[in-house]
């Protein structure tokens, strides 16, 4: 019987990438030997119709700048190049295309999010196409109640917790910081931070 290849798949707005993207990541690659974690930018983020969003060029460079020193780390612009909202359902469809049956595919998110899942287009192939990999907040209590009600016994099956817990690092905060002058030192690689102040993002 064939191994399938364990993918992790990131997907955010990344706006900016920070220091707890890359822990969450870096956790879920351990926890669950995951070969790869390829972080996915998204393009129009259905569930986020905001202004303050960052040119896509902008946002594949930090992602691409943040993972470059981590060899499990990838950075993808499928949904950079695809018109329409950024919808994940068409990311997983596209990813179990590329790796042609070979593969499962374990999608990396933060607990707020993870709650909104039931929400999501096409929730019920989503639940059929990846599993979910969520990263508890500290002094978050999660009531999988509306997962249950919702997908059943696949909540168990599909819907899994990480051991490492989500570090409170906002990226509101970080845009609001590079906008005041404030430090944001320790919240987010040293690259990115570079780049965007030399590129007077968030100013």
């Amino acid at each position: 019987m064939m191994t399938l290849r364990r993918i992790g798949i990131f997907g955010g707005t990344f706006n900016p990438i920070h220091n707890g993207h890359l822990l969450i990541a870096e956790a879920a690659r351990e926890e669950y030997g995951l070969e790869r974690v390829i972080f996915v930018p998204a393009s129009h983020p259905p569930h986020k119709q905001r202004s303050d969003i960052a040119p896509n060029s902008w946002r594949y460079d930090m992602v691409r700048l943040a993972v470059a020193d981590n060899p499990f780390f990838f950075v993808s612009d499928v949904e950079l190049l695809r018109s329409g909202p950024s919808y994940t359902v068409d990311t997983l469809r596209y990813f179990h295309e590329v790796y042609q049956g070979q593969a499962e595919f374990y999608f990396i998110m933060g607990t707020d999010t993870l709650l909104d899942l039931p929400t999501w287009k096409y929730a019920d192939e989503l639940i059929a196409l990846t599993h979910f990999l969520s990263a508890l907040r500290p002094r978050y209590r999660t009531d999988l109640s509306v997962l249950t009600t919702r997908f059943g016994q696949q909540t168990q099956e599909k819907i899994h917790f990480l051991h490492t817990p989500e570090m409170e690092i906002s990226a509101t905060d970080l845009r609001q910081r590079f906008a005041t002058g404030r430090s944001t030192r320790y919240l987010l690689p040293v690259a990115v931070q570079e780049y965007i102040l030399a590129n007077h993002i968030y100013r």
